[in-house]
């Protein structure tokens, strides 16, 4: 991956840091999570883990912005953005369970994801991609699965907060049910599951740009597509639908009813 040694290099270094920071912190006595104002859970080690990240690779590209999870901001002089969530699934973190991780991912100046990293400490597993030279978990290549009917793949969904409140939620529950099975483990995780031909689909209903950045490019170099309930690539539209394209028509036909 010569086109983006450095910056993937980089951000593998930092999200390490930041992972052993949060066990170190997680180990200790008196920890504990807020709440913020959208009810998701913050802890010291969500704050002090995109400190570290935002500081190395500020060090690294003094050039680039930045956008964190937790308030880290910076223009960026170069035309290009790092977006960090020092810990994605913070719920799984304060709980002791092993689905969370580190996301970073790297904006160009044409607003498209160029490079990104998801590391899942407890699991042992580093997911790296860069646009145009494949995805990959532990140095070895990952593709998204083959499938081409619904009815032979495995769906990934938050059914329960995200889907159950919503007005067309019944649209929801009759599709699901169109499926081999479904699961929900948690964000990166499922969208990874799909990028190593695991699982055929992720929808993610509600969540932010650093919840997608990495995600997005790991993904689709993967080979998988990447769209979102308004039927846009942008990171910045609230969700997203990572499917092995042989799904094309049958998820395209329920988004359209949405």
């Amino acid at each position: 991956m010569s086109s983006f040694e450095k910056e993937l290099h980089v951000a593998q270094v930092a999200a390490r840091r930041a992972a052993a920071n949060a066990l170190l912190i997680q180990s200790g006595a008196g920890f504990c999570a807020e709440s913020k104002a959208d009810l998701s859970p913050v802890t010291q080690a969500d704050k002090e883990g995109e400190k570290i990240i935002a500081g190395l690779l500020n060090d690294a590209f003094p050039e680039d912005g930045i956008l964190g999870e937790e308030g880290s901001a910076s223009e960026s002089k170069s035309g290009r953005k790092w977006i960090i969530d020092p810990i994605d699934g913070t719920r799984d973190f304060v709980r002791g369970n092993h689905l969370w991780c580190v996301l970073i991912g790297l904006e160009g100046e044409d607003r498209e994801t160029k490079a990104g990293i998801a590391y899942f400490p407890i699991l042992d597993q580093m997911w790296i991609a860069a646009r145009g030279l494949g995805a990959y978990r532990n140095h070895t290549q990952i593709r998204c699965s083959n499938k081409t009917s619904v009815k032979d793949s495995v769906l990934m969904v938050n059914i329960g907060n995200k889907i159950a409140h919503r007005p067309d939620s019944a649209k929801w529950v009759e599709f699901l049910g169109k499926f081999w099975a479904f699961r929900s483990l948690g964000g990166a995780q499922d969208a990874m599951m799909v990028a190593a031909g695991q699982a055929d689909i992720w929808i993610e209903p509600k969540a932010e740009p650093w919840d997608f950045a990495a995600i997005q490019v790991i993904t689709e170099e993967a080979g998988a597509t990447y769209t979102t309930l308004k039927g846009t690539r942008s990171i910045y539209d609230g969700s997203a639908v990572v499917y092995t394209p042989g799904l094309q028509a049958e998820v395209s036909a329920f988004l359209s009813t949405l």
